[in-house]
């Protein structure tokens, strides 16, 4: 029996709670998470990601949650996945990332389990990101498509962060 933690994939739009409830369930479970490394990359390059940059983000975003896994303890909360960036790449890129692509369907089979945040809660503004409200309903549609396409089983939680952390907590049982 392997040692690995179970990777649990923590999807949605921009300002829809995923990294709150990431936060939580890692501190409910007492293991892990790994942030959005977009985040960062916004914040450290000062200007939103063009094109040739999505392959970067998800690839990092991947090396950090390699990093973290052997520290893991049972789960390790991804905040964000490969398949999340391709999503915002088919949008604002209009195009396809073959080595995003490889990536995304390389390791989406590495999440034991994939989270979808609804975007039911109160929208913010998050500083250099360019999505708005209205972009938000979009990636959520274009979200839920592609993991239909895939056949991608997911829990879709929603509600307050105590009534989001109860789902996933029903659900992991």
């Amino acid at each position: 029996m392997s040692d690995a933690p179970l990777r649990v994939a923590v999807l949605g739009t921009t300002s829809s709670g995923k990294s709150t409830l990431a936060a939580a369930l890692a501190e409910h479970y007492q293991t892990l998470w790994v942030p959005e490394y977009l985040r960062e990359f916004v914040d450290t390059e000062e200007r939103v990601p063009v094109a040739e940059d999505q392959f970067h983000i998800a690839a990092t975003q991947r090396d950090r949650e390699d990093a973290a896994a052997p520290r893991a303890h049972k789960y390790l909360f991804c905040d964000t996945a490969p398949l999340m960036t391709l999503v915002y790449g088919r949008h604002y890129f209009g195009g396809f990332d073959r080595q995003l692509a490889a990536l995304a369907a390389t390791h989406q089979q590495d999440y034991a389990i994939t989270l979808v945040t609804a975007p039911d809660i109160p929208w913010v503004e998050e500083g250099l990101h360019r999505e708005s409200e209205e972009v938000s309903v979009i990636i959520d549609r274009m979200l839920l498509d592609e993991l239909a396409a895939r056949g991608i089983p997911y829990l879709l939680v929603s509600g307050d962060p105590a009534e989001r952390l109860s789902q996933v907590e029903r659900h992991l049982r």
